[in-house]
């Protein structure tokens, strides 16, 4: 049985179209998309409809500490100073937490306009440090967490084996993360098994940085995933202190995209997330790669890593995608925002992210995060087109501030128009996921999640 939805205006991969109908069949799969078409049966999307946005870049648990490391606690304060708070976090996480927070965090995505996630998951152990009985067991906690709320996912299990460049030994917070190559390509295998008959769901791995893998990790790590998936996404942290693409410096005698693209092929199914310092030439290897460029604006600015230059990468039509790392925004609108106010700043002009043959800032920003997040998460998503998933976002033609603008316009509003949440409708696969604003678990995740806060609150700071 085929299923369909008529847009009046619809974000086509080549642009806005008028009067599509969009009809896809029962596994979620988009069978076809016709512009200028009547609407005939078909139920009428209540405004313009996007293609969902992937979220490549997830730490689901920091949900829990967004907007509670704002208080001055060093001279210096910066990614390294905020990390201990998120340590201290870390250690007080338990399997329930874990869940209750993904879960409640899935929620705001979808309502937001994500339709998929990779989650970069390195919490492996409990609290001690210690494996679980069952070694998949915070895995599942996530895994379950989109399952409920209809999220999909690309779990990417996390390589954590030093605190440092120099083989530093991991701190009593990080042994939670502990691994080597060996124990997360078991862990993949165990999973993938799991989760055979599970639509929606899909694997990778993340070797964690430069500083956390060495060179034989990293190059294990690869091979074991070639064996398992030779397409599966890979994504590392690279390049996104400065201090960190010093000590690479001094201790490998690169810079950290260097580091890897020498010691391992690198293609199409890489990710380099947040990538804010690398140089010129990197970024030009990058290019030539096809490697994805996992851009966190909010979280970036949130933690002051610097700013990716990505008017020249824009320019040079390289590709990209957009994350909520540690969540401090839930949304698209606040990360493509940022991220097109952050060149603005840099270089100090407007509609940055446009030309003279492509000139709507908003459109080019939704169109080239969708198009590299799916690359990034390794699933037929990121446009509505056939053969791809039916993930929509219908934005509300209702809302007042959209009241007779052409979808681009609205598009343009919805991101660039303060922070009021313009998404309507979502569908995953062809499913409603959020209907009229609302999804059908957030009551019951708002409380769990709520309870979990109090808890972890309760304990005293240090």
């Amino acid at each position: 049985m085929e299923r369909s939805l008529f847009a009046r205006e619809a974000l086509l991969p080549a642009g806005w179209a008028r009067d599509v109908l969009l009809e896809w069949n029962a596994d979620g799969e988009i069978a076809r998309v016709s512009a200028g078409s009547a609407p005939g049966n078909a139920p009428r999307a209540a405004g313009p409809v996007l293609p969902g946005m992937p979220n490549l870049h997830s730490h689901a648990f920091q949900r829990a500490m967004a907007g509670r490391a704002e208080v001055r606690g060093h001279p210096t304060d910066d990614f390294w100073t905020w990390r201990e708070a998120m340590y201290h976090l870390v250690t007080h996480l338990e399997p329930g937490d874990i869940g209750h927070i993904a879960e409640q965090l899935y929620i705001e995505m979808l309502k937001h306009g994500y339709t998929s996630v990779a989650e970069f998951h390195y919490l492996q152990h409990d609290p001690r440090g210690k494996p679980y009985a069952d070694r998949a067991e915070l895995a599942h906690r996530v895994i379950d967490a989109a399952r409920s709320t209809g999220i999909a996912m690309t779990l990417l299990p996390v390589l954590y084996a030093h605190g440092g460049f120099g083989h530093k030994p991991l701190n009593a917070a990080q042994k939670r993360f502990a691994g080597d190559a060996a124990s997360i390509a078991q862990l993949l295998r165990e999973l993938i098994a799991a989760y055979a008959a599970v639509p929606r769901l899909a694997f990778g791995v993340a070797p964690h940085s430069a500083r956390a893998v060495d060179a034989l990790e990293l190059t294990e790590i690869v091979a074991a995933m070639d064996g398992i998936d030779a397409f599966a996404p890979i994504h590392m942290h690279a390049s996104e202190q400065t201090g960190e693409v010093r000590e690479c410096f001094e201790t490998q005698g690169v810079t950290p995209i260097h580091w890897v693209m020498d010691l391992v092929p690198v293609d199409k199914r890489w990710c380099f997330v947040h990538a804010t310092h690398a140089t010129e030439e990197e970024r030009s290897r990058m290019r030539s790669a096809l490697v994805v460029a996992g851009l966190c604006p909010s979280t970036e600015a949130n933690l002051g890593d610097g700013i990716f230059p990505f008017a020249e990468h824009f320019e040079q039509q390289g590709r990209w995608g957009v994350g909520g790392d540690s969540h401090v925004s839930r949304s698209p609108f606040d990360e493509l925002r940022a991220l097109e106010y952050s060149q603005r700043l840099a270089q100090r002009v407007r509609n940055v992210s446009a030309s003279e043959a492509a000139p709507e800032v908003a459109t080019n920003l939704w169109l080239g995060a969708c198009a590299g997040g799916a690359q990034a998460l390794g699933q037929p998503v990121g446009m509505l087109a056939a053969g791809r998933r039916a993930d929509l976002v219908v934005l509300d033609g209702n809302d007042v501030d959209l009241e007779a603008l052409d979808a681009p316009g609205a598009l343009a509003v919805a991101t660039f128009s303060g922070n009021a949440n313009r998404v309507r409708d979502v569908f995953v696969a062809g499913e409603p996921v959020v209907i009229e604003g609302r999804h059908p678990r957030e009551e019951q995740a708002r409380d769990a999640y709520r309870a979990t806060l109090g808890r972890l609150r309760l304990r005293p700071p240090g």
